[in-house]
């Protein structure tokens, strides 16, 4: 939407010169220039006067046009304001000095934003922060389409992480349903296509975003862990439950099949019951040695 609102500037390339042959040209200039001073030195020639005055407002303007570009450099060139092209080779190059240079960076930045106190889809209060790769790839949207494409891309991270934090809830949803924590991959992807969205009037590639802090906010951080805790209680007395028949599943079929001891119902729910308290039980058993009879 905010791209569609804005009449977007395209990056051309821009019609410079080689800074190595103007340099020599240069040289050139100020050689006959030194000439000329000698020669008015020596004779007071008005000619020569003039000749000089012309080759000296040559040679500062040629030296005015010089500039210089390093690797994953450019420059937007624009004159009396009007957009001209960009200039994307690097080392020394040459303009005529009327035509204004701005110079950008098109290296590969790393941004860590802030940590964000937002709601998650649950409403639950937690802490996010992002890691964010991001590079400029249009000179000239990045710097005649938005004020500041730094800043804006500041912002515009910070807008995308709260939006995708109400996305998901934070550890517990629906079945089926996606996490910040358990489905980082997923969440850093939706992420980074919103973002990239948001972005791309400024010039800009979001290369990668990772998440860098998940938690719960302090005034809840308690509870949570109390939860945490109550539910890996619940899944080890689960498994433990789990386990704990099996074992007496397998001694009765072990007792039946070897025709060790025969046991009515009653016996039978009797030695489930001692076995599952034991199996289950938080301190080992003391066994009490029945030396009668079983049915005594």
């Amino acid at each position: 939407m905010v791209a569609a609102a804005l009449n977007r500037t395209q990056e051309r390339k821009a019609n410079t010169s080689n800074g190595g042959m103007m340099l020599l040209l240069s040289l050139v200039v100020l050689a006959v220039l030194v000439w000329l001073i000698v020669e008015l030195i020596a004779d007071e020639n008005p000619a020569n006067g003039i000749g000089t005055i012309l080759l000296s407002v040559v040679f500062v303007l040629q030296l005015c046009g010089f500039y210089t570009l390093q690797p994953n450099e450019g420059a937007a060139i624009t004159l009396f304001g009007n957009y001209k092209g960009t200039d994307r080779t690097p080392g020394l190059r040459w303009m005529l000095p009327w035509y204004t240079r701005k110079k950008i960076s098109l290296r590969v930045r790393n941004v860590t934003g802030e940590k964000l106190k937002v709601n998650d889809k649950r409403g639950n209060p937690i802490e996010i922060a992002a890691v964010v790769v991001w590079r400029v790839t249009d000179t000239a949207q990045a710097l005649f389409d938005v004020d500041s494409y730094q800043t804006f891309v500041d912002i515009q991270i910070e807008t995308a992480v709260r939006e995708i934090a109400s996305h998901f809830a934070y550890d517990h949803a629906e079945e089926g349903e996606p996490t910040l924590r358990g489905d980082a991959d997923q969440v850093s992807a939706l992420l980074r296509e919103k973002l990239q969205d948001r972005t791309s009037v400024a010039g800009v590639v979001v290369d990668e975003t990772k998440l860098s802090h998940l938690a719960y906010a302090p005034e809840i951080a308690g509870a949570m862990l109390r939860r945490q805790q109550a539910e890996a209680v619940l899944s080890a007395r689960r498994y433990i439950v789990q386990g704990a028949v099996e074992m007496v599943q397998h001694a009765l079929e072990q007792l039946s099949e070897r025709d060790i001891v025969k046991l009515d119902d009653e016996r039978r729910a009797t030695m489930v019951s001692n076995l599952l308290v034991v199996l289950c039980g938080d301190r080992d058993a003391q066994p009490v040695v029945n030396a009668g009879s079983l049915y005594q």
